[in-house]
């Protein structure tokens, strides 16, 4: 793995972005989002990704130039249209809005339809988080997990994204919680496949239909372990319909199920305002803080398994990688790194 600056990544990523089509303004935003992800080590969707995203612009499926739009109010409730524009620009845009609305209404909700991937889901429960906000949103994917007592898959792995702020030392330091429903996502298993290195734990299902840790038989069968077994395939399932239904866009089934056509997917953002449930907004802050202090100090003191390694609450780990990544450079796996600069030779 090879480390390089952060600038310097985001730099090259937004002359990639703006040579795709994307308007300079917002393939500056692209690049930035893209390269945070990378930043944070969420590797399997930050510049890995890109390949595939100029893929998709290349077939007409993705727009650079399409920004999503308002098409239904009510209250504080707001269904868009994407557009099939770059689904990370379009999932910000939309957690954006639900801020204001939460601002108006202590709570606010957009609903995204007719979009596209949008990368690595944390990014906009970060985006909430930081500014202050708890923040849920959740996308429904094409059919890659079979349902609980099923072979072929039906429902989507639907990335869900919890998000509650909060302040150490006058620094923001949220606790983000960033799940797919598969035990593991499918841009992990092709790491680890790529790698040729076993899961730590059995992540679905080979051709024998036995559990496997191997991630290239788990791609092959894409017979992927839903979380909590039953609970995570129920879980998808209810994510799925409702995201369809409050946006009044597709379901998991109605989506192409090929990853080369991966797009028309529906979102759902819901910010939520803690300064609303008080009379003084830095009093309720402090509040929100102590009470997720206290419970991330009862985690802590839970006997570990390993002595020395204490269990971590969502988006730690994360926070320390991110002080590495900014002291040390970014991370980049070398066939990454490689696939993007064949990708930027090709647009010179």
């Amino acid at each position: 793995m090879r480390r390089m600056g952060f600038e310097e990544l985001r730099e090259r990523i937004e002359r990639v972005l703006v040579r795709l089509g994307e308007p300079p303004e917002r393939a500056a935003l692209g690049a930035r989002l893209t390269a945070e992800t990378d930043r944070d080590g969420v590797r399997t969707h930050g510049i890995a990704r890109l390949p595939r995203f100029a893929g998709w612009i290349a077939d007409g499926l993705v727009h650079p130039g399409n920004t999503p739009e308002a098409v239904a109010r009510f209250g504080a409730v707001e269904r868009w249209r994407g557009h099939r524009g770059p689904g990370n620009l379009a999932a910000h845009a939309a957690m954006a809005r639900a801020m204001e609305l939460a601002d108006e209404h202590g709570l606010g909700m957009v609903g995204l339809a007719d979009t596209s991937h949008w990368m690595r889901g944390g990014t906009y429960g970060w985006q909430a988080a930081e500014a202050g906000y708890a923040a849920l949103c959740w996308t429904n994917t094409l059919p890659n997990l079979p349902p609980w007592g099923a072979k072929s898959p039906a429902l989507g792995n639907n990335p869900l994204v919890i998000a509650v702020p909060r302040t150490v030392e006058g620094a923001s330091a949220p606790v983000v919680l960033d799940m797919a429903m598969s035990q593991f996502s499918y841009g992990t298993l092709a790491a680890y496949a790529a790698r040729g290195q076993a899961l730590p734990v059995p992540g679905g299902y080979d051709e024998q239909g036995a559990t496997t840790t191997d991630a290239a038989a788990i791609e092959r069968t894409q017979r992927a372990l839903p979380v909590g077994f039953w609970k995570g395939a129920g879980l998808s399932f209810v994510l799925d319909v409702l995201a369809a239904t409050l946006t009044g866009g597709l379901a998991t089934h109605d989506l192409p199920p090929d990853p080369a056509k991966e797009v028309g997917q529906s979102q759902v953002f819901v910010a939520i305002a803690p300064g609303k449930l008080a009379s003084v907004e830095d009093k309720s802050m402090e509040e929100m803080s102590r009470t997720v202090d206290a419970a991330i100090a009862a985690l802590h003191a839970a006997e570990p398994v390993e002595p020395g390694r204490p269990a971590r609450y969502p988006g730690e780990g994360v926070l320390r990688t991110r002080e590495e990544s900014l002291r040390l450079g970014v991370g980049v796996e070398e066939a990454v790194w490689e696939s993007f600069v064949k990708l930027e030779s090709s647009l010179v």
